[in-house]
């Protein structure tokens, strides 16, 4: 593309939160950088980190103008920061990029081309292919939730595979702040108020690793929990894009699902038990 670099009003503010990544900041910069569009800030906000991240990320604010380095006075935490670098985006858009991922060159340009495409919607997320039709597509907020409980599983997406329209960011008060499911519920919020659209997979690449929240144990014992809550009280909410019928029939469908994993689970241990 050749739209122009203006440093006034980059249309689409780049987000990195940071703790401790002088292991994979390098890359994750750099994959910004190898964009195939330009017209972006990057936004790089440090929470207290103990190792050289601050010295890299400074390093590549030196060479290039459209990247800015902020450090914080005190720890935030997760969802915190990631609402502190949104105060600082000049941008139409956000497009958060974890320190320890990377976005892939046609990632940035397929996201800020899909939203233009549709003004109306409010916020983007890659989603699992159609047989029947091509991406990307604008989609209702019931249209957003029915999909969701019916296979498509819209409200699991992490940051990294979202663009999010800054105004509609703002609107609904950004990330709640809540440890692990602050995304689970952005989307959830977002949903009730506008549309969708829908792009392809595999513009980003997800790292995982051991230092990430997500794998712990702890993670993996309350994050099930707290997302079963989250989506009962949202289901619940007297703003639900949904009619009576439609939860009714997403409420039988959740506690099947509960009754085959418990029968699942305890299978599992009866086996385990008889050392099968």
């Amino acid at each position: 593309m050749n739209e122009a670099i203006t440093k006034e009003s980059p249309l689409v503010s780049v987000l990195m939160t940071a703790y401790n990544r002088e292991k994979y900041i390098v890359e994750a910069i750099e994959s910004v950088l190898a964009s195939t569009y330009t017209n972006f800030e990057l936004i790089i906000v440090d929470d207290c980190s103990t190792d050289r991240t601050v010295e890299i990320a400074k390093s590549y604010e030196a060479k290039d103008s459209r990247i800015k380095v902020y450090v914080n006075e005190k720890n935030l935490g997760d969802y915190p920061n990631r609402n502190r670098a949104a105060s600082y985006a000049r941008g139409k858009y956000l497009k958060y990029l974890d320190s320890d991922d990377a976005i892939y060159p046609h990632g940035l340009e397929m996201m800020v081309k899909s939203m233009e495409q549709f003004p109306e919607a409010g916020f983007g997320l890659a989603s699992k292919p159609e047989d029947d039709r091509k991406y990307p597509v604008c989609i209702s907020s019931k249209q957003i939730y029915l999909e969701h409980f019916s296979g498509y599983g819209h409200f699991d997406r992490s940051p990294g595979s979202a663009i999010i329209k800054r105004e509609a960011f703002e609107s609904v008060g950004g990330f709640t702040g809540e440890r692990m499911i602050g995304d689970l519920q952005l989307w959830l919020t977002l949903a009730k108020r506008y549309a969708m659209v829908k792009y392809p997979f595999d513009l980003y690449w997800n790292r995982l690793h051991e230092g990430q929240e997500f794998q712990t144990d702890y993670a993996k014992m309350i994050y099930p929990l707290r997302v079963e809550e989250i989506l009962l009280k949202a289901l619940n909410d007297n703003n639900c894009p949904l009619n009576h019928d439609e939860k009714q029939k997403i409420f039988s469908t959740m506690k099947k699902k509960k009754r085959r994993k418990k029968i699942m689970n305890l299978t599992r241990k009866l086996a385990a038990a008889l050392g099968f």
